[in-house]
């Protein structure tokens, strides 16, 4: 793949493989829609509303037969390569929010802000019935910052799990079809045509974006972060290389994508500069190699490690019975205190940024493999 010529690239005629097909459709007939629409009212109290909630399946049939992925629009205006092209009222309203966001982080005079982040399921208002360390841990740290002065915004993902309308719908990848596919903020949810709705990240990013350190405290699932961590991370492609102006690309129009990265992508990275702290805690094996890979997705983004002190793998009741594993955390006082070691330590590399005193060397190096 090559750009034909400088005058191509500069007239937007680059050249483009087209999009690879072939897959099956996963498209249903009516019938089926209607019965895993339906199914989501089993609750006798339903029963008497039939003939309403058939009515209803027909316009969410209807939808989805004509693909009506966001119904509610307006135009781009001024600002966007393409000033008349509808952008999803939802899309804006998300836009809006990081701006603002943007701006309370760059505020000199405003408080510094730490999003700390559970990435635990657990919780006892659910079937675990009972907390998790995890939140434990995060409410160690969160005591930390908020007595050194820092304001905390704490994101308990264990709602996806406990509370109504919570969920981060899967990452499509969107990004490697072409950079320029994948919006900022992503433009794929809500799909209202397919029912995906009541997507969480619009609601994230500000956090992400708004924040000058992220604290993430995660266990270890079957070596691999957590289910929501996992998912959060995925859609934060996004905020690491994702296009701005989904007008540039007629919203998913894929070969016009593969044109414009083609051109050359600036690859442009939305969460760059911030700090970063993460703790992971296992039982059995995994903890290291999830530290590490949490890490590594965030310094990929640009962001900066707060320091040796504030990466953490340790295990908690190693080999011993998950029933006690709360009576193994309440034992080891080390990992407490090197958890609020860990707050520390972003909060000590927080104040020396914003002072000016941390330098991080290469920073104004060219990066020769922009990806």
């Amino acid at each position: 793949m090559r750009i034909k010529s400088i005058g191509e690239a500069l007239l937007g005629t680059v050249s483009a493989p087209a999009p690879r097909k072939g897959s099956a459709s996963p498209r249903l007939d009516e019938h089926e829609f209607k019965r895993r629409f339906l199914s989501q009212f089993k609750d006798g109290a339903f029963q008497p509303l039939k003939t309403e909630l058939d009515r209803i399946a027909d316009a969410a049939w209807d939808a989805y037969l004509h693909e009506r992925k966001s119904p509610e629009t307006r135009k781009a205006g001024p600002g966007y390569a393409d000033p008349d092209y509808e952008l999803a009222v939802d899309w804006i309203a998300a836009k809006e929010a990081i701006e603002a966001a943007q701006a309370h982080h760059e505020d000199p005079g405003g408080p510094l802000r730490v999003l700390l982040i559970n990435g635990s399921s657990r919780s006892e208002h659910t079937c675990p019935s009972e907390l998790s360390k995890s939140w434990r841990l995060c409410q160690m740290a969160r005591e930390t910052l908020e007595q050194d002065g820092f304001r905390v915004e704490f994101l308990d993902l264990s709602h996806l799990a406990s509370e109504y309308g919570r969920h981060i719908h899967p990452c499509k990848a969107c990004f490697s079809t072409a950079a320029a596919l994948c919006h900022w903020p992503c433009s794929c949810y809500p799909n209202y045509s397919l029912g995906q709705t009541q997507d969480m990240m619009n609601d994230i990013y500000p956090k992400w974006v708004e924040a000058h350190g992220v604290m993430i405290v995660t266990p270890v699932n079957w070596y691999s972060p957590s289910s929501p961590i996992k998912l959060m991370m995925d859609r934060l492609v996004c905020a690491d290389g994702g296009n701005p102006d989904p007008s540039l690309t007629h919203g998913k129009e894929a070969e016009q994508a593969k044109r414009e990265e083609l051109k050359g992508w600036s690859y442009p990275r939305h969460l760059k500069g911030r700090l970063f702290s993460v703790i992971v805690h296992g039982d059995v094996e995994g903890a290291e190699n999830v530290r590490r890979g949490l890490a590594d997705w965030m310094r990929f983004m640009h962001m900066e490690s707060a320091g040796p002190a504030a990466e953490l793998d340790r295990y908690i009741g190693y080999w011993k019975p998950y029933a006690t594993s709360h009576d193994e955390l309440d034992r080891d006082r080390d990992i407490q205190e090197e958890v609020r070691n860990a707050a520390r330590t972003l909060g000590e590399a927080l104040r020396a940024q914003r002072a000016g005193r941390l330098h991080q060397s290469g920073q104004t190096l060219d990066d020769p493999r922009p990806k």
